[in-house]
């Protein structure tokens, strides 16, 4: 994948093939991954998904990607965004607005069951990326593109470790936000 990426930096025009096929069944994994737990009744299928961050992280014309980690992280934000997105638009169309606060049941936090959930971890995540950036994007790799602590901590390039004390904070925070007032 470095080769690649430094293949797109001196503006090798096929390497953007070449790097959707390396990642492409990985991003499809991830997807399926986070759409599993979707609400029923879902209209955007993985597949779909993929493509869609693929072309938000610009198709063909793809930016100068650091390293895995920052194409990764990138797709994990466009993922992150495409969902928001798209839970904000459902919900304006069958609520007509005002978001309700919802716990998280657990400390290993799930793929989110329904709009209202999207939204309220949305607003709490951007809450805490103002105070814990880097937190924030490790949250952002494990409950949007469903990474496991070891894989996260690898795309960050922080030991098991650190990423499992930013986990347990995370969380922590995460749940405090969540809670009715």
């Amino acid at each position: 994948m470095t080769l690649i990426l430094k293949q797109i930096e001196h503006g090798d025009i096929q390497a953007a093939d070449k790097l959707l096929t390396l990642v492409y069944a990985e991003l499809r994994k991830l997807a399926a991954a986070k759409m599993a737990n979707e609400p029923s009744g879902q209209t955007l299928q993985p597949t779909a998904l993929v493509h869609e961050v693929w072309l938000r992280l610009g198709g063909d014309q793809q930016p100068r990607w650091q390293n895995r980690a920052h194409f990764f992280g990138a797709a994990a934000e466009s993922m992150r965004r495409i969902l928001i997105d798209r839970a904000r638009s459902r919900r304006a169309l069958r609520h007509g607005g005002g978001q309700l606060r919802e716990d998280l049941s657990a400390v290993d936090l799930a793929a989110p069951a329904d709009d209202d959930r999207v939204l309220a971890v949305n607003d709490a995540l951007e809450r805490f990326a103002v105070v814990e950036p880097k937190m924030a994007e490790l949250v952002k790799l494990r409950y949007y593109t469903g990474l496991t602590v070891d894989e996260a901590a690898q795309a960050l390039g922080i030991s098991v470790a650190k990423a499992k004390r930013w986990w347990t904070y995370s969380s922590v925070w995460l749940k405090a936000e969540l809670m009715p007032p």
